[in-house]
């Protein structure tokens, strides 16, 4: 599947086309064919100028050096002595071999940092270093979360006070370096509006034992919502059917971020963007990545098409441009489409994953202090994730998960009826992956230490004295709405006992049903009104956007008076989500014998 030729608002819809490039496409020369042309500027705001570098100063006898310049002030601020030459604290007396020990010990230190937060970013083909210079902070764009409308509800703890934590990582097709115009193609993309073409959703569970990974397609039709960006004041209006990777070009990662919560009802913590340039410094700095083929394979086309892979049956190590060509390979693997591309994607990150906590090549300062340089050069996070050492934080709660219990898969999809060569949600399955991420139900059939949502201390107000408010969601591009479904439930509740319910005329697309509620104060109420329909607490949330109590009825529930169970319950991940753990060693990517040399 390629990706849409929409680079801009105004573009036509049409089918994909072989030429077109993106994150897993050609790697064309200047003269390579490209897609129909840039349209307008990405519309994103203006990044932050770095901090410079910070040299370390010496520190007063006796005082241990803390936080990010640690390291490097105990080498003694790059070669100061800390007393007088020949005295006592110079280089040759007690304290200078006291400073050579601390120096030593905080490079090992320094290392153990990196492989840290490596071990987080690699989850999105991407990488930072954690080394000696602070200016690294100054290197990391960073853009505002969510850009959308609708404000995501903080995560409710469980009774053990525990909430988990959701990582969306973008890797963006920008042209808009030299760097990446020559990995990224031809001419004609240039400095255009960048595209989402990876988007992965990294779950860390409440109690912190397992992750799981979920791909969406960037070919993945769906509901892209009204966007802001914050740099212009340029607002994006919402579209019913688009393209999901054209979500970047609407304000920039926040509105991807949008999208993602649009559709799956997920709060997303943090996100983070990588580039192409970012994409090879990693591999370069790990020293390979192995990976299998079950034939040879040489990703090229007759007319040109292709990333240009090239690889022997079995398995080798990738690494550079080699490795991003891996990444991006689509043509050859299995019958060409983006599903097997990202299947591809997994078996990469969970190779990485493995060889990094193998830890064994990680091990020169020199090089990692240049991968720290090039890729937080090439990283955008949000404010939340701004600094070198909230990364590490990060990267120290994800690094205790063992590597079984690291679970990638897909979002399960069905091939569009309105839009040749591309995908959509898959009903039913997609929506059962999407709440066992959002009920925290490990993918990989284990069980956790999870709690249930902690019900509401707000006191309940009788059920005939509470204003309800019900509208329909059930819109799908495939199927259209159901109608009359707001005036069915809102009949149900009035049997209920909430007689003051309203069925609202307006439309409200939604992929899933959710209540929703205005204050703290009617969250108890919301809660009755969701365990009277069968609805799980899970899907009750605050928002800014209603006046009263408000159940919108989505595309889950087209039919029957009670809220229908999802098969997620019983913690079985989809067939079709296509699940892969990260300590399986055996994978092998099919090879289509007509790319076969």
């Amino acid at each position: 599947m390629g990706q849409s030729s929409v680079r801009g608002e105004g573009t036509q819809d049409r089918a994909s086309h072989a030429r077109e490039l993106g994150w897993d496409d050609s790697l064309y020369g200047e003269d390579g064919a490209g897609e129909d042309g840039p349209a307008e500027g990405s519309g994103r705001g203006s990044e932050p100028a770095a901090d410079g570098t910070v040299p370390a100063q010496g520190t007063r006898r006796g005082h241990k050096p803390t936080g990010p310049g640690a390291a490097a002030a105990s080498d003694g601020g790059g070669g100061r002595r800390r007393g007088g030459a020949g005295g006592p604290g110079g280089s040759d007396g007690p304290a200078g071999a006291q400073a050579a020990r601390r120096g030593r010990k905080g490079r090992r230190r320094v290392l153990r940092w990196v492989a840290s937060v490596l071990s987080l970013l690699i989850l999105g083909t991407a990488g930072a270093g954690y080394v000696y210079y602070q200016h690294l902070n100054g290197n990391i764009r960073k853009e505002e979360l969510n850009l959308g409308k609708n404000r995501m509800p903080e995560h409710k703890a469980n009774a053990a006070g525990q909430t988990p934590l959701n990582i969306l990582l973008i890797g963006s097709d920008a042209r808009d370096s030299k760097e990446n115009q020559a990995l990224g193609g031809a001419r004609e993309t240039f400095n255009g509006v960048a595209l989402a073409d990876v988007q992965m959703l990294i779950h860390l569970s409440a109690d912190r034992s397992n992750v799981s990974v979920v791909s969406m397609p960037r070919d993945t039709m769906l509901k892209i919502p009204e966007c802001k960006d914050p740099g212009t004041g340029k607002v994006y209006a919402e579209r019913l059917f688009a393209q999901t990777n054209e979500s970047l070009g609407r304000g920039g990662p926040g509105c991807t971020v949008a999208t993602w919560y649009e559709l799956t009802g997920i709060t997303i913590d943090h996100f983070m963007m990588i580039d192409f340039a970012g994409v090879v410094s990693m591999a370069d700095a790990v020293g390979g990545v192995p990976v299998c083929v079950d034939k040879n394979i040489h990703s090229r086309t007759r007319t040109g098409e292709g990333s240009g892979l090239k690889l022997p049956k079995g398995t080798h190590p990738v690494q550079g441009e080699q490795a991003l060509q891996w990444l991006r390979t689509r043509y050859g693997f299995g019958d060409g489409s983006d599903l097997y591309r990202a299947r591809a994607q997994h078996m990469y990150m969970n190779s990485m994953v493995r060889e990094l906590r193998a830890n064994t090549k990680l091990t020169d300062p020199n090089k990692l202090r240049k991968l720290a340089e090039a890729a937080t050069e090439a990283l955008t996070v949000d404010e939340g994730l701004g600094t070198i050492s909230k990364l590490y934080d990060l990267a120290e709660e994800l690094k205790s998960v063992p590597t079984a219990r690291i679970t990638m898969t897909t979002m399960p999809n069905v091939y569009s009826t309105r839009r040749l060569g591309k995908v959509e949600p898959k009903p039913g399955e997609a929506e059962q992956l999407f709440e066992m991420i959002r009920d925290d139900v490990p993918l990989d059939g284990k069980a956790s230490k999870r709690k249930p949502p902690a019900a509401s201390k707000d006191p309940v107000a009788p059920a005939a004295e509470t204003d309800v408010t019900v509208q329909n969601g059930t819109y799908t591009a495939a199927a259209g709405s159901v109608k009359g479904r707001a005036t069915a439930i809102a009949g149900v509740l009035s049997g209920k006992g909430w007689t003051r319910t309203v069925a609202d005329s307006a439309s409200n697309a939604q992929a899933r049903t959710v209540v929703q509620y205005p204050g703290a104060e009617l969250e108890g109420d919301a809660q009755a009104v969701a365990k009277a329909l069968g609805i799980p607490v899970s899907s009750v949330k605050k928002s800014t956007a209603v006046a009263r109590i408000t159940v919108v009825v989505g595309a889950d529930w087209r039919e029957g008076d009670t809220y229908p169970k999802s098969a997620g319950k019983d913690g079985r991940t989809p067939e079709s989500a296509n699940a892969l753990r990260a300590d399986n060693t055996k994978a092998c990517m099919p090879v289509d014998p007509n790319f076969t040399w």
